[in-house]
C-alpha cells in the first residue's frame, strides 16, 4: 500500500484540536455578541457615507490653501527635526543594547529605554507631552523622537548582534581602542541598514504627524482635525491627497537611496 504524507498536526489528538476549534469558534461569536453592533446603525452610517464620499471626490484645494500648506510645512519641519534627534539620540542605546558588545548594566539599561520607548502609541505620548508643555509642534516633536528611539535603537542593535565578527577581531588584533572598533570594524557593517531605517523613519514620523495632530501636537493633523471639525470633507480630502503625495515622493527617495547603497 502507498502511503502519502501528511504535515504532522501541531496538536496530536483530533479530539483535542476540535475542543479547540469549539471554543475558538465560541469566543469569537461571544466578542462578537458583546460589542453590539446594531446592523440599523451601519445601514445608517451607509446612507451618510454616499454624501462624505461625493464631497472627498470633490477636494478643495483653494478656499484652505494657506492652511494646508503652512501644516505640511509644520509637519515636515517637525519630522524632520524628530528625526535628526532621534537618530543621534538612538545610537547610543543601540550600540547598548547589542548583547555582543555591551557589558551586562549597560546592556539591560538600554534595552529598558527601548521597551519603555516601544510601549506606548505615539497618540499617547503626544498626549503626555501636550499635557506638560501645552499645544503645539514642540510637543510634537518631542513625541516623535521619543518614538523614533526605541524605533531605531531596537533594530540597529539587531544589525549589531548580526555583524561579521571576524572583522572586529582583525581591527582589534591591530590594537584599536573601543571607539575604534565602533568606527572601523562595527559601524561600516550597519551603515546601509542604518541609512533604510533613518529613510524609512523619516517616512514614519511624517505619517504620525498627522495623527498626534488630533490630540494638538502641531502639524498638519491639526489642520485635518479642524476641517473634520467643519464637515469641510472637500477640505479634508485635498489635505490627504498632499499627504499621500509626499509619502509617495519620501517613497520615491526611499528606493534611490537603497539603489545607491547597493
Amino acid at each position: 500500500m502507498k502511503y502519502s504524507w501528511q504535515r504532522p498536526h501541531l496538536i496530536k489528538s483530533k479530539n483535542k484540536r476540535i475542543i479547540i476549534f469549539l471554543l475558538i469558534a465560541a469566543y469569537l461569536i461571544f466578542t462578537f455578541i458583546s460589542l453590539r453592533i446594531d446592523p440599523q446603525r451601519i445601514l445608517l452610517g451607509l446612507s451618510r457615507s454616499q454624501k462624505y464620499f461625493g464631497d472627498f471626490l470633490k477636494p478643495d484645494f483653494i478656499s484652505r490653501w494657506d492652511s494646508i500648506v503652512d501644516g505640511i510645512v509644520e509637519s515636515l519641519t517637525m519630522t524632520y527635526i524628530a528625526t535628526v534627534f532621534g537618530i543621534i539620540i538612538s545610537l547610543p542605546f543601540a550600540f547598548g543594547a547589542a548583547e555582543n558588545i555591551s557589558p551586562k548594566p549597560v546592556y539591560y539599561l538600554s534595552r529598558a529605554v527601548i521597551v519603555i520607548s516601544r510601549s506606548f502609541q505615539e497618540v499617547v505620548i503626544a498626549i503626555f507631552f501636550v499635557v506638560i508643555i501645552g499645544f503645539g509642534p514642540m510637543a510634537g516633536v518631542l513625541t516623535l523622537t521619543f518614538s523614533s528611539i526605541g524605533f531605531l535603537a531596537k533594530l540597529l542593535a539587531e544589525e549589531i548582534e548580526d555583524i561579521d565578527w571576524s572583522q572586529v577581531e582583525a581591527v582589534k588584533a591591530t590594537g584599536a581602542s573601543w571607539p575604534q572598533l565602533m568606527t572601523y570594524a562595527i559601524f561600516p557593517q550597519i551603515l546601509p541598514r542604518f541609512i533604510g531605517l533613518a529613510v524609512y523613519r523619516l517616512d514614519i514620523n511624517f505619517r504620525a504627524s498627522a495623527v498626534i495632530g488630533v490630540v494638538g501636537a502641531g502639524g498638519i493633523g491639526t489642520t485635518l482635525n479642524a476641517a473634520f471639525d467643519r464637515y469641510e470633507f472637500d477640505s479634508a480630502s485635498a489635505i490627504l491627497i498632499v499627504m499621500i503625495g509626499i509619502v509617495l515622493l519620501g517613497e520615491i527617495f526611499s528606493s534611490f537611496i537603497r539603489k545607491k547603497m547597493k
